[in-house]
């Protein structure tokens, strides 16, 4: 600062004639209109729009208190008298009050240069200073509050004062001017989640979610744009009221370009609009793409052509063996199950039906077969699947094993379990394949007797699944189907099965299937009944194991979801059979979203274990739970962790939508299968999967087994899987369906 004894003595009267100035520019300052509101408060508009400006006045990037933008009064250069902005506005009701942010710089002294602000309330005729001249260098941003009264009408004027004087530039930054009170209608919008991929002429879902931040609730409508060419999006509902949410769905076309979109989300009210951003990211034809692996050769008019369904697989090296359900009965069973052999981890494939089990290939002598399951002993270098094998009178009679050395050349089956007058159901099958178990070259079969109350049975092979054991139950509570017998590294064999839908529970052998421990309750099961007639299997596990001997079993549940409107896919694990953790939620969607998913195919990366543990969920869904059978729509999804299930990938849309009225029709309802399986092949999860489509050349269908060519590859993400809040607990009915109609 300079001697002020060397100042001029015109200084103090310039100074005098400058207040002057600015009390009459307060008092005769009128700008066009009044708000409720202070317009452009925070000058993120790059302008002083909304501001009657006087003197020299602009806007800077040059140390904002928020945002980027702050509004500068005065100049880095000597100016000339008062420089100021001024805006007129309507207090709202409540407890209204003015604020801002200034910051002076200042390097004279206050009887020279200041910063000041003035508050006129027009309507009281009254004018306060709420900001007394101030001089400061340095001192940083300050903020100023005033009170108002609710509905009295006020003009705001900040000031900027500097003499001219060369070398002490005065300039002050003013920010952040808001009016609070009773606030406005207000809304926020947001997306979970915020990205997915697809394939080209598949769809994604995301749940746009709103909530009201002040005021009351309005109607928020939806709009999209920036949709890829081919594109469409679709919002259901198309508008809520806020604090509500709805579906958007974008599908793709096969012509849609590859590429990542970003789509603009909108969400127009009454008062405010909002914005939210939904990536959604094609696949080209140099990416994943939707092959189809097998077809419905058969032409018997007992059965439904084109059909194929409920897929398993099973992964050794790079070799992975699928069979289906081929020529769906609707009454249960199909007219033969297939093999589909893939020798390069998926990326080609090889097809054909398995000989001598049904009449109708192979000269096979059963009427049917049903529920295929795969595995491979290491020790006897031999694939198997099993079958279950229905009589004329549609009774599960027992359960069949084909063998192939190789998957793609296959001998006519031999009997496991069964064909002794009992019925049988949802058999499965696992090898031990650890070349230092005590039991390696041990297969286990497990299925349950349906003329028992379900009775659960357990059969063991030690010569390559040529020959079986008698079966033996698990003692205690052994009611359920649908068990998958997994073998950790040690010999010990864990068995989660539903107890008929109502709950999982699991049983163990430590010494190689002579005799099987008593059953324990992993979880109760509570789930969402699947909308239009879907069968889906109703609550059976997947279950798959680590290179640790860590297993987990997934199904579908809604104990997520306040009232159980839709079905989440869950799952628990553990080290020894008998002690199992908390049930844990997959985050493919937000527990809010109308999204319902079920018939869950958990794959593990058998070179994983632990903490990096590697997972691949495929299922089916529906981004809206609340459909018909003439509206829903099926698709099938994906989604994978690579530390243990911690966190999440963001989910991706593999396949569909499809209507029900292009799947197999059965007495239970419309059917893909009652289970899905994944397996995973140098880090990339493949798994084989019901698509139907619009039927040609005459036939009722064209539902086949489709695939991902070389599948998906196990993508990390940051969405955390979560064990709570646990919102809804009512147990799940049982299943007490007739055996005849399981299959």
């Amino acid at each position: 600062m300079r001697n002020p004894r060397t100042a001029p003595t015109w200084r103090r009267p310039l100074a005098a004639l400058a207040s002057a100035a600015l009390a009459l520019a307060v008092w005769n300052a009128v700008p066009a209109a009044a708000a409720t509101s202070i317009t452009n408060g925070d000058f993120e508009a790059g302008t002083l729009t909304g501001w009657t400006a006087t003197g020299t006045t602009s806007v800077t990037t040059s140390g904002p208190h928020g945002g980027s933008y702050a509004a500068m009064l005065g100049s880095a250069s000597p100016t000339n008298g008062t420089s100021s902005i001024s805006q007129s506005f309507t207090a709202p009701s409540g407890s209204p009050a003015v604020s801002f942010w200034y910051d002076v710089t200042c390097p004279d002294t206050v009887t020279y240069d200041w910063a000041t602000a003035t508050l006129k309330d027009t309507t009281a005729g009254t004018t306060s200073t709420v900001l007394p001249k101030s001089c400061t260098n340095g001192a940083g941003w300050k903020q100023i509050t005033s009170a108002l009264t609710a509905g009295h009408a006020y003009t705001l004027t900040l000031s900027n004062q500097d003499d001219n004087w060369s070398g002490d530039a005065t300039y002050t930054l003013y920010d952040d001017v808001q009016v609070t009170g009773a606030a406005a209608n207000d809304f926020s919008l947001a997306d979970n989640p915020a990205s997915a991929t697809v394939n080209a002429g598949a769809s994604a879902t995301s749940t746009i979610s709103t909530a009201v931040t002040a005021g009351s609730a309005q109607t928020v409508a939806f709009t999209a744009s920036g949709l890829p060419s081919g594109a469409t999006a679709a919002f259901s509902p198309s508008s809520v009221t806020a604090g509500g949410s709805s579906t958007l769905t974008v599908s793709t076309t096969t012509s849609t370009p590859a590429g990542t979109y970003p789509i603009t989300v909108t969400g127009t009210g009454a008062s405010a609009t909002h914005t939210a951003t939904f990536t959604i990211t094609v696949n080209g034809t140099s990416g994943a793409g939707l092959v189809q692996v097998s077809a419905d050769p058969f032409s018997n008019s007992t059965s439904q052509h084109a059909t194929e369904l409920e897929p398993d697989t099973f992964a050794y090296g790079s070799t992975i063996v699928s069979s289906a359900q081929v020529g769906r009965f609707t009454d249960g069973g199909s007219s033969d199950i297939s093999w589909n052999t893939s020798t390069d981890g998926g990326a080609t494939w090889q097809h054909g039906m398995l000989p001598g089990i049904t009449t109708y290939q192979g000269g096979g002598s059963w009427a049917r077969v049903s529920d295929p399951s795969v595995a491979y002993d290491a020790r006897h270098g031999t694939w198997m699947i099993t079958g279950l094998v229905i009589d004329a009178s549609v009774n599960g009679a027992g359960v069949s094993v084909s063998r192939s050395g190789d998957g793609l050349a296959w001998q006519n089956p031999v009997m496991a379990v069964g064909n002794d007058g009992q019925g049988y159901d949802k058999e499965w099958i696992v090898c031990d394949n650890t070349t230092t178990s005590p039991y390696y070259g041990n297969c286990y079969i497990e299925a349950d007797i349906t003329s028992s109350g379900n009775t659960v049975i357990m059969s063991t092979s030690h010569d390559g699944g040529a020959t079986w054991s008698a079966p033996v139950s698990p003692s205690g509570t052994n009611s359920g189907l649908g068990g998958q017998p997994l073998v950790q590294p040690n010999g010990t064999v864990v068995v989660p099965f539903s107890t008929n839908g109502s709950s999982i529970r699991s049983f163990t052998s430590t010494n190689g299937g002579s005799s099987w421990g008593s059953t324990v309750l992993v979880a109760n099961v509570s789930s969402h009944a699947v909308a239009g007639n879907l069968r889906d299997g109703e609550g059976l596990p997947s279950a798959e194991i680590d290179a640790s001997g860590r297993v987990y079993v997934a199904w579908q549940d809604c104990r997520f979801r306040s009232g159980c409107p839709a079905n989440d896919i869950v799952y628990s694990t553990t080290t020894d059979g008998s002690t199992w953790s908390a049930v844990t939620r997959v985050p493919i969607d937000a527990t809010t979203s109308s999204v319902d998913h079920f018939i869950p195919g958990f794959g593990v990366d058998h070179a994983t274990s632990g903490s990096t543990a590697k997972l691949g969920l495929y299922y089916y869904f529906y981004p809206n739970a609340n459909c018909t059978a003439s509206t829903c729509q099926l698709e099938i999804g994906f989604i994978s962790s690579t530390n243990g299930g911690a966190t999440w990938s963001s989910a991706q849309t593999v396949a569909g939508p499809m209507s029900l009225s292009q799947i197999a029709s059965t007495t239970q309802g419309s059917m893909v299968g009652d289970y899905l399986s994944t397996s995973v092949v140098n880090g990339k999860a493949v798994a084989i999967f019901a698509v139907g489509k619009a039927p040609t050349n005459g036939q009722a269908f064209d539902e086949g087994m489709y695939s991902i060519a070389g599948g998906l590859t196990l993508r990390a993400g940051t969405t955390p899987a979560s064990t709570g809040p646990v919102l809804y607990t009512a147990p799940d009915r049982e299943r007490t369906l007739p055996a005849a109609v399981r299959r």
